[in-house]
């Protein structure tokens, strides 16, 4: 079992800065070998899949967040983390960190949500 904490959301003007983290409740040989996963969902909007890590560092980005967000792992600290920079406001959304285990194709672990709102 995996439990997902997220951290690091918050208000923000147009063009700055957020780094959101992930805290895996879970031991170091079972976080490192799990693909992770940044979501968001605005209002009104479907729930997107902004990056995704593998558990051995390839990374995918949503078009629109490309060259601003980087997404990053510790595997030692069982902590993902999503840097998010020249913020947008279209942006706003709840940012969900999810979990995948190695072999099954949906994110079955899923945090609580961590709000970030990007003002003009």
């Amino acid at each position: 079992q995996v439990q997902l904490v997220e951290s690091g959301g918050g208000l923000v003007q147009a063009g700055g800065s957020l780094r959101l983290s992930c805290a895996a409740s879970a031991s170091g040989s079972i976080f490192s070998i799990k693909s992770m996963g940044w979501y968001r969902q605005a209002p009104g909007k479907q729930r997107e899949l902004v990056a995704a890590i593998t558990s051995d560092g390839s990374i995918n980005y949503e078009d629109s967040v490309k060259g601003r967000f980087t997404c990053s792992r510790d595997n030692r600290k069982n902590t993902v983390y999503l840097q998010m920079n020249s913020l947008k406001p279209e942006d706003t959304a709840v940012y969900y960190c999810a979990a995948r285990s190695p072999g099954v194709s949906n994110y079955g672990y899923w945090g609580q949500g961590t709000q970030v709102t990007v003002s003009s």
